[in-house]
């Protein structure tokens, strides 16, 4: 039997940090249900114990049955006939025990069949999945969908459509086209308003839709007639029930083959309007794409995971020259380094995640009553921290995901490059999470506003003031050193015009990532001696990998700057 939860002490841990007892009383609203309900908790302890014993079914699930069918998924993946899709068996499967655990909706409200649980079990559970099955966190991971309609919609809406999800109802988002990828702004499917029965009709192309064939969907299309930007657009949810949508086709991807990405068209589709006209784009998908950008750092932690483990294993018991290779040292520090990696991205996950916990928690209460003037503040403080750390975490988790997956697999050998390993199936799994839901390129034009802002330094100062034990004090040095670095190279591209900011953009991203995620580390350390390993072996390289970026800022030239300009003048040639 095994339980991907029992054997990760990583992921206990987070739920013994000092800002969980804030974030469940939070949630709980001072424990309000307790006694409406008899699995609501009346004491953050109870809380969670309560989450610690579901993480428990899900990581036995996650161990016994979703890991179990991985391979075939991906060998068989979902099919196409007649304009629906079906799951493949397996997928099937997964989908079935977790509706019957009802482990689906575990952060709605109890009103709707929830668990009210708080972002970071949730999101431990998205990890969870993603080590098992990373194309099935996708459909998982699609109940997001439900967090837009619980946040935005009408009474009514919420009412019809959310005590759906634990019943095991799928869902996606509807939001690209064949014109209209990282820039959403370009979405042309028209949402047309019936005056005669007082309807909504969708008509168009949805194109790259995850989940496309589910039973609740939430479109982007737009609604205000003579516009072409963000603004004339808003946002519908639509019931599968309620025909006018079929499948085109299933695309043939390289990786997450169980998750079907289709090809969609909408005719005279009925929907219903999500909160106010014109906001769809500027409002609800932000909102959304932020928590989908969360999950995909989830999904990449659980890949890290996943690659790390099969590297471990392989090494131990793969022999050469007469011992395991892993008495080697170029096979034992690439996994020191996996490993690392994988300590720091999850430490930024679980960090981003109680921020986010929090803003949106005082967001709920707000509905309720009026915020007093002090946890206004809070809450604005917590959100500029869940805006600023989200698009670093995806950027950072993702990239990690795919150079731990590469390194696992590069340890593997040539048995890697065979399907008789899962590594082979990681990797192809790993190579998706820098591209969705927003490029890395786009996620360091998120992030580097809080560079310019100074806000990222302003984090990084505040880490700083943490107390550490004695034996700790050089490495905190050493990153307050690589903070000071990071100053100066702000200071470098002070002045410049923007288009130089852009070209340096990433390397200052990285930087900052690099510096919050030792400083998570080395704190973390105060608490569990285990992972001072991992954050001397990350700082170290955080170091150099810094000390690399701040040298080629510091010695860019415009004559260099020109050489890469030179490039937007050239155009293929045919013989």
């Amino acid at each position: 039997m095994a339980n991907f939860y029992k054997d990760n002490k990583d992921l206990k841990f987070q739920f013994s940090h000092p800002l969980m007892n804030k974030i469940v009383a939070l949630k709980e609203q001072d424990f309000k249900d307790s006694g409406n309900f008899d699995y609501a908790p009346c004491t953050a302890e109870d809380a969670i114990d309560s989450y610690q014993k579901v993480m428990e079914i899900m990581g036995e699930i996650c161990g016994d049955v979703i890991a179990v069918n991985a391979e075939e998924v991906d060998h068989s993946g979902p099919r196409h006939e007649n304009g629906r899709v079906f799951y493949a068996s397996g997928t099937q499967q997964n989908q079935d025990v977790l509706t019957q655990a009802g482990l689906y909706g575990m952060s709605l409200p109890r009103e709707f069949g929830g668990l009210n649980f708080s972002m970071v079990p949730y999101v431990m559970a998205a990890e969870l999945v993603a080590r098992a099955d990373a194309g099935f966190a996708n459909i998982w991971g699609l109940q997001d969908c439900a967090e837009t309609i619980h946040e935005y919609a009408s009474e009514e809406i919420k009412n019809e459509f959310l005590p759906r999800i634990q019943c095991g109802s799928t869902c996606s988002m509807d939001l690209t086209e064949p014109d209209a990828g990282s820039d959403l702004q370009a979405v042309m499917l028209k949402a047309s308003y019936s005056e005669k029965d007082g309807k909504w009709y969708l008509n168009g192309v949805k194109r790259f839709i995850t989940n496309g064939d589910a039973e609740i969907k939430l479109v982007l299309a737009r609604s205000e007639e003579g516009t072409t930007d963000g603004r004339g657009l808003s946002y519908f949810v639509y019931d599968k029930s309620w025909g006018g949508v079929t499948v085109r086709r299933i695309e043939n991807k390289l990786g997450i083959k169980g998750s079907p990405t289709c090809e969609l068209v909408f005719s005279n589709a009925p929907a219903k309007l999500v909160g106010d006209r014109k906001l769809g784009l500027i409002k609800y998908v932000m909102s959304l794409m932020n928590g989908a950008r969360l999950g995909v750092g989830a999904q990449s932690v659980g890949i890290s995971e996943a690659a790390y483990r099969e590297a471990l294993k392989y090494a131990h018991e793969r022999a050469q020259f007469g011992k395991p290779i892993i008495q080697f040292p170029a096979v034992y520090e690439m996994l020191a380094v996996i490993k690392a990696k994988l300590q720091a991205s999850r430490t930024l996950l679980y960090e981003t995640t109680r921020f986010v916990d929090v803003y949106k928690a005082y967001g709920f209460i707000a509905e309720d009553r009026k915020l007093s003037p002090e946890e206004r503040t809070e809450s604005k403080q917590y959100q500029k921290l869940a805006d600023m750390f989200t698009p670093l975490l995806k950027l950072m988790s993702s990239e990690y995901s795919n150079q731990n997956a590469y390194d696992s697999l590069q340890i593997h050998g040539g048995s890697g490059f065979m399907k008789d390993y899962p590594i082979e199936r990681i990797f192809r799994d790993a190579r998706i999470t820098t591209i969705y839901e927003g490029t890395s390129q786009l996620q360091v034009v998120a992030a580097q506003r809080y560079v310019t802002n100074g806000s990222y330094l302003a984090q990084m100062r505040e880490y700083e003031k943490v107390a550490v034990k004695p034996e700790y004090e050089l490495l905190k040095k050493e990153i307050a050193e690589m903070t000071d670095q990071f100053a100066k190279a702000m200071e470098l591209i002070a002045g410049k015009d923007n288009e130089y900011i852009d070209f340096h953009a990433r390397r200052l991203v990285e930087m900052a990532g690099h510096i919050i995620m030792s400083y998570l580390l080395l704190i973390d350390c105060q608490s569990d001696e285990s992972y001072a390993a991992s954050a001397e072996i990350f700082i170290g390289k955080s170091k150099a990998w810094n000390d690399e970026r701040f040298s080629y800022i510091n010695n860019f030239s415009e004559c260099r700057m020109n050489s890469f300009l030179a490039v937007k003048g050239e155009t293929v040639t045919e013989a």
